[in-house]
């Protein structure tokens, strides 16, 4: 998969879908769908062989979990060798920073850093992700020169897909309906998606971030149409745990990383190159211990050995309690043990 922060070094040509996608939730997944589906029509059109991008082995995905990129470099992985004559590339266009983070100067948590949001990408079959970086500049160009300027010029953009809520160019002025006006006097075609919802709520990143927040998982997990994950490098901390019993990992998320309600969570561990297991996980600042600044940290079941400089993937199974501090350390350690149970049980209640 290309992964570029430069407009000239993007693969061109492109069908674009056009957006932020942080979480890459179901809603998000429709809107990059007709990207998709009309590069999979073309081709059976033409009858091209080849190899499909959309079928990503498990072993690729996991590679990408820990995959050191660069927001301001280039990445490729290798994209397959073709005879024809000329390849369309599915290509996710996002903005960094985030405009609203652009005119706020407010630092915004993620659900995918740029890491897992590649991820994602690749298991749904997109070839490119191009981060335009958002200047003023950017920001001051109407409507009509994004389109000319960025989707065409640059991109040089075959079909475009947006969400129906979509807004672009000076002062948000452009809105779906003008991008398809627009872009149809180029002959583009341009699919507005309308919003999806689920139980009757919009599915929206803000809507997930919240129901994170709340510790309802199931929620979160409706409207991501996946588990949660908290993915990091394990990292030495002050070694509390061992002395009582519960070694734990210190996870390093990155710093970006939206993370969920302080608290104790069941959750399922995914040890890059090796096997799952299940634990326990606290996030918080550890109040028993005078702890002021948050922290990751995962107790595995039935593990021994050496978790440093691993990587390690989180999936959040179950909210079990919040986050309280105790009068000694035995209170912990009780309460530890507790905890440990409830997770056993709620992990086997998941896995029937």
């Amino acid at each position: 998969m290309w992964v570029t922060s430069s407009l000239t070094n993007a693969l061109t040509p492109t069908t674009v879908a056009l957006g932020n996608f942080d979480g890459i939730h179901l809603g998000h997944q429709e809107v990059i769908r007709p990207i998709l589906h009309r590069i999979k029509s073309q081709e059976a059109e033409t009858c091209v062989g080849g190899s499909d991008l959309s079928k990503v082995s498990q072993t690729e995905v996991r590679t990408l979990l820990s995959y050191p990129l660069s927001v301001t470099a280039d990445t490729q992985q290798a994209l397959p060798s073709s005879d024809r004559p000329e390849h369309v590339y599915s290509t996710v266009v996002t903005f960094n920073p985030h405009p609203q983070e652009f005119f706020t100067g407010k630092k915004r948590s993620l659900l995918t850093p740029v890491e897992e949001k590649v991820q994602q990408l690749q298991a749904l079959g997109v070839e490119q992700l191009v981060r335009v970086p958002f200047t003023r500049d950017l920001a001051s160009l109407s409507p009509q020169d994004f389109v000319e300027r960025i989707l065409i010029q640059q991109l040089c953009c075959q079909a475009i897909s947006v969400g129906e809520n979509f807004c672009f160019g000076k002062q948000r002025c452009g809105t779906a309906k003008d991008l398809q006006a627009i872009a149809a006097s180029f002959g583009i075609p341009v699919t507005i998606v309308p919003i999806h919802a689920r139980a009757g709520d919009r599915i929206s990143s803000s809507a997930i971030r919240q129901a994170l927040e709340h510790g309802d998982l199931q929620r979160a997990q409706e409207l991501l149409g996946r588990p949660y994950t908290l993915t990091g490098t394990v990292v030495q901390g002050q070694q509390l745990g061992r002395t009582i019993g519960f070694p734990t990992a210190n996870v390093a998320v990155p710093p970006e990383k939206f993370l969920p309600g302080k608290g104790v969570y069941a959750v399922q561990v995914f040890i890059q190159g090796a096997d799952s297991y299940q634990g326990v996980m606290n996030i918080g600042i550890r109040p028993t211990v005078n702890g002021t600044h948050p922290s990751v940290e995962v107790y595995l079941f039935d593990w021994s050995g050496d978790l440093y400089n691993q990587t390690l993937t989180v999936q959040l199974e179950k909210f079990l309690r919040p986050e309280q501090k105790f009068a000694s350390l035995d209170e912990l350690k009780a309460q530890i043990q507790l905890d440990c149970t409830a997770a056993k049980e709620a992990l086997q209640g998941n896995n029937k």
